[in-house]
């Protein structure tokens, strides 16, 4: 093979190229960039060719514009390594680790104005106008309820609506020591924990059971919502007919050698009306845990039956899960309507029935014929309070037992 190093005019042996190549790494990987190499005070490119350090440096020179330029090594070294940039500005992954902590937003594309992106104009766009939309019914429930509640909680705390004397919680303790709002109170309690529970019970059964393959199964959902449609007038007539003390009702009973019973003045008074009230809320109330039933997912159902579960077993661990916000609504409107029975028992039985149909709407209503607004007020806002706390009781209930579905 023929050598590289060839002679220069003096006869002596010239480095060849690959000699010098090798002279210029060496040095550079010994510490490129310090301005003098091992403290001789000879650049790093001393040695490249046979020219003097002057010619090297002499402006104009292709060395030295490598130099002040910078080459391929110098750039590396300076400006950083692929592996120098991932260490300093981070790697993909601590990127988008960041990111998901603390979104930049600075880095957010702004439009032509500056004021934020399209995306956030939009939905502040979309903010307004479901303000707009919801405005009526602010203003409604502003105007309607809440400041006519306010004028209530003041009236519980004077003693005159003319003279207007600060008499403080004198009112709530007239209220809690009147015996007619104390048995109003008792009637109302009992009443609604015999017959919200019943309401919510048998309106889930029906649904269940509308849920299976019946025959005539829309006959029977036709006959659970036809009281809907009926007016109360004509329920209170026929109610009357069955329930009076030579009705039909015990003339049934006669035939089992069971006495008459006056069912409206007597212990069982409450028995007509709470028959009453679930004739007429069981078809509603069913047809909201038909809907409820309907949304469960069917994959869930089909997993269970294949793990040999029961009928009872998917009813109480899946499909009660499920149901656990209609439960809670159809509780707050079956306790709602438990308060407006007042209605049916007036026209029943008057002003002021039987004890133990004497509701809390008989004490408020025979105290507005009184005038007593101190006494009436005082009774709103406790009744109001009551209900608060049973609501917000049923919605911590709910969270409870709901919480392992979101």
């Amino acid at each position: 093979m023929k050598k590289l190093n060839r002679k220069d005019s003096s006869g002596k042996d010239s480095p060849g190229i690959g000699e010098k190549l090798n002279r210029f790494l060496r040095r550079n990987a010994d510490g490129f960039g310090t301005g003098s190499s091992g403290g001789t005070g000879r650049t790093p490119l001393s040695g490249l060719s046979g020219s003097s350090t002057e010619d090297r440096a002499r402006p104009g020179s292709s060395i030295r514009d490598k130099v002040l330029n910078g080459s391929p090594i110098r750039d590396k070294v300076l400006n950083g390594s692929p592996i120098r940039d991932k260490v300093l500005k981070g790697s993909s992954i601590r990127d988008k680790i960041l990111k998901r902590e603390s979104p930049d937003k600075s880095s957010e594309p702004k439009n032509s104005s500056g004021k934020g992106t399209d995306l956030s104009i939009k939905e502040r766009r979309e903010r307004r106008v479901s303000w707009m939309f919801l405005m009526p019914s602010l203003i409604g429930v502003g105007v309607f309820f809440v400041v006519p509640f306010m004028v209530v909680i003041y009236y519980s705390m004077i003693d005159n609506p003319i003279r207007h004397n600060f008499v403080g919680l004198a009112n709530y303790g007239r209220v809690l020591k009147n015996q007619a709002f104390r048995v109003a109170v008792l009637n109302t309690l009992k009443f609604s924990i015999v017959a919200v529970p019943l309401a919510v019970a048998l309106s889930l059964l029906l649904a269940v059971v509308m849920e299976q393959r019946l025959p005539w199964k829309s006959r029977f959902r036709t006959f659970f919502l036809s009281p809907m449609m009926v007016p109360t007038a004509s329920v209170i007539m026929i109610w009357q007919i069955l329930f009076h003390y030579n009705g039909l009702v015990n003339v049934f009973l006669r035939h089992f050698s069971v006495d008459k019973i006056d069912w409206l003045k007597s212990s069982y008074a409450q028995v007509p009306i709470i028959i009453l009230f679930l004739w007429k809320n069981l078809g509603y109330n069913m047809i909201l845990f038909m809907s409820g039933l309907a949304n469960i997912p069917k994959d869930q159902l089909e997993v269970a039956r294949l793990e040999s579960a029961t009928e009872l077993q998917i009813f109480w661990y899946i499909k009660i899960r499920y149901l656990s916000s209609t439960i809670m609504f159809v509780t707050i409107m079956s306790l709602i309507n438990s308060f407006k029975v007042f209605r049916e028992i007036y026209l029943m039985a008057g002003d002021y029935p039987y004890d133990a149909l004497y509701m809390l709407q008989h004490f408020m209503n025979n105290t507005f014929k009184s005038l007593d607004y101190q006494k009436l007020s005082a009774a709103a806002v406790l009744m109001a309070i009551f209900m608060v706390i049973v609501i917000g009781s049923l919605f911590l209930t709910e969270d409870r037992f709901g919480r392992d579905l979101e």
